[in-house]
């Protein structure tokens, strides 16, 4: 498993590679269409609903990582995490006013309502519960009771301190899997994923056909791309700062909204998402060289420990640990290492 800096990088990436096709559907869903397209098509069958599933199981497995953490630093790691919530919840609501349709106020919600109760049942039960909630999401229509499934597989699928030592397990170290366990589940599920839409498409059926076919969907590309990308800085670098990116990605769309509405082709839809993706890539490759968060994770974390030692404010935004912990770096990381020193200034080995 590489591990930078505390991160698991392979979470990092796959969170990235959300992202841009987020990005996509998002732009392509705030565009007024004007009759069926091609890219309607393409959107429809191969993308839309393909990438927050992605996103809900990182987020769980990222809240399991969090508050395993919080427990080396704090007494009181639920109450740290419920901090963290909160201030989720409060840029989810300064968001709405840019995105009506903005998702940070009820991940934070459900966050509070179901990841905090459910961290404290046994792995086992979290795992139950959730898949009997994504028995019933693919019967409910409404995306909150997958993404409340997706949040408890997470939760149940991040590795604990042992299994983080044991890369060969098949799970994987990182709780993404392995090779083999990968490869099995992505071949099955893109034939599930590829049967369900040809249904969907050619007789279309009640009972969550749909919601089958874009979760077998979302499974395929994830698997896809763990097993397949092999160079993944950018990603990673995506990835370490969502919360910057899809504000910001946000953001972008509602400014471009006269282009994607006088667009009858949705040719504008993919090059503004192509353009902003890029963009943004290079910005964090950029910000990650100088800084040890993101912008808007700076924020989010420095409010969430504000009054403790992992507060300090020019610690965090720095990129030196608060506490003075050391901070092992990978040097096969998506960005330099800011505080790497210059070849001059190499230390002396003591004697």
């Amino acid at each position: 498993m590489n591990v930078t800096g505390g991160r698991i990088r392979r979470v990092d990436a796959l969170r990235g590679f959300a992202v841009c096709g987020i990005m996509l559907v998002n732009a392509w869903q705030q565009r007024v269409r004007h009759g069926p397209t091609s890219l309607d098509w393409v959107m429809v069958n191969l993308f839309q609903s393909r990438f927050y599933p992605m996103f809900a199981f990182l987020f769980g497995l990222s809240f399991a990582l969090f508050l395993r953490s919080a427990r080396l630093r704090t007494r009181r790691p639920r109450l740290v995490m419920l901090r963290r919530l909160a201030v989720l919840a409060a840029l989810g609501a300064a968001h709405i006013l840019i995105d009506p349709g903005e998702v940070l106020l009820p991940y934070a919600l459900l966050g509070v309502a179901v990841l905090l109760p459910a961290s404290l049942l046994p792995r086992a039960a979290v795992l139950l519960v959730g898949c009997g909630v994504l028995v019933a999401s693919v019967l409910d229509p409404h995306p909150y009771v997958l993404i409340t499934a997706l949040f408890l597989l997470g939760l149940a699928a991040a590795p604990d301190a042992e299994a983080r030592r044991a890369t060969g397990r098949l799970a994987g170290a990182d709780g993404l899997g392995s090779g083999p366990l990968l490869g099995a589940v992505c071949a099955t599920a893109a034939l599930l994923a590829a049967g369900l839409t040809w249904w969907w498409n050619h007789a279309p059926p009640g009972g969550g056909v749909y919601q089958a076919a874009a979760l077998c969907g979302a499974a395929a590309y994830a698997t896809a791309f763990l097993l397949v990308a092999r160079h993944t800085t950018v990603f990673e670098a995506l990835g370490r700062m969502t919360l910057t990116n899809y504000v910001t990605g946000t953001t972008v769309i509602v400014v471009a909204m006269p282009l994607l509405e006088a667009d009858r082709t949705g040719a504008a839809v993919v090059v503004l998402a192509v353009v902003t993706v890029a963009a943004q890539a290079v910005f964090c490759r950029w910000w990650l060289a100088r800084h040890r968060y993101g912008p808007l994770e700076w924020v989010w974390r420095t409010l969430t420990w504000w009054g403790t030692s992992r507060g300090t404010w020019w610690g965090t935004w720095s990129g030196m640990p608060a506490t003075g912990q050391t901070v092992i770096r990978d040097p096969c990381s998506a960005v330099p290492d800011p505080r790497r020193p210059r070849p001059g200034d190499q230390p002396l080995d003591s004697p």
